[in-house]
C-alpha cells in the first residue's frame, strides 16, 4: 500500500484485497477489491473491521472509540480522519449520536455498507463523489472483463494504491494525460508510477500490461 504516515497509517495486511477462491465468492470479492482501491490504508482497515463485525451483528453501529479498540489504531484522531474519508466515499454513514459508555458524553455512531451497497450509493451520487474507477463495475457489457483486471491488480500485493489506480486506468484505455487529469497528478507522476507497475508485472510496455491484466 501507499506508505503515507507510517507513525499512524499502518500498512494493511494481505487481507486488504481478499479475493475468495470459491467461484460463488468472485462477485463479492471483486466488489470489495474495487472498494478497497478507493480507500486509504487506514480507511480500509476501519472498513474491514466494521464489515467483519456486521457479519456477526447485522445492525451494528460503531463509535470512533469502539473502532479504535477493534483495529488497534492508537490515535483516535487517525480513526476520526479515516471515518471522515469513509463518509465522503459513501462507504459508511452517520447513524445519530450514542452515549459513550453510559455517560452523558455523546459521540457519533456509524453504519457500514457492503461493497455492493457502496458502489450503488456512489453511482446514485453521480459526479458528487470523485472516484478514479469506472461506473460500469456491474451490469454493463464486458464488465466481467474489467472485474478480471481488478482481481489481477488486487492479487499483486506489491502495488501501492496509486499504482493500482493507474493500472486500472490503463485498462480503460486512458492516455497518460487523461490518467493524470482523473487522478489529479502530473503526466510525469503517471509515467513514474507506470515504470514501477511495469517492473512489478514483468512487462515492458502498456499493451503488455493491459494484456496481462485481462488474460
Amino acid at each position: 500500500m501507499l506508505p503515507q504516515n507510517r507513525a499512524t497509517d499502518e500498512l494493511v495486511d494481505s487481507e486488504t484485497y481478499p479475493l475468495g477462491e470459491q467461484s460463488e465468492q468472485s462477485d463479492a470479492a471483486s466488489g470489495l477489491a474495487l472498494v478497497a482501491l478507493s480507500h486509504t490504508p487506514v480507511e480500509h482497515r476501519l472498513y474491514v473491521a466494521m464489515l467483519t463485525a456486521r457479519k456477526e451483528v447485522p445492525d451494528s453501529t460503531f463509535t470512533a472509540r469502539h473502532l479504535q479498540n477493534l483495529t488497534g489504531i492508537r490515535s483516535l484522531s487517525t480513526v476520526r480522519r479515516g471515518l471522515e474519508g469513509l463518509l465522503v466515499k459513501r462507504s459508511i454513514d452517520r447513524n445519530g449520536r450514542h452515549n459513550v459508555r453510559g455517560k452523558r458524553e455523546q459521540a457519533h455512531a456509524y453504519h457500514v455498507y457492503s461493497p455492493h451497497e457502496v458502489m450503488a450509493r456512489r453511482k446514485e451520487a453521480g459526479g458528487t463523489v470523485l472516484t478514479p474507477y469506472p461506473q460500469h463495475s456491474t451490469g454493463a457489457n464486458g464488465a466481467h472483463i474489467f472485474d478480471r483486471a481488478i482481481e489481477r491488480v488486487a492479487e499483486n500485493s506489491t502495488l501501492s494504491r496509486r499504482e493500482a489506480q493507474v493500472a486500472l486506468c490503463c485498462v480503460e484505455g486512458l492516455t497518460n494525460a487523461e490518467i493524470g487529469k482523473r487522478l489529479s497528478v502530473s503526466e510525469q507522476t503517471v509515467k513514474f508510477h507506470l515504470r514501477h507497475i511495469f517492473i512489478k508485472f514483468g512487462v515492458k510496455r502498456r499493451a503488455e500490461l493491459i494484456s496481462r491484466l485481462l488474460m
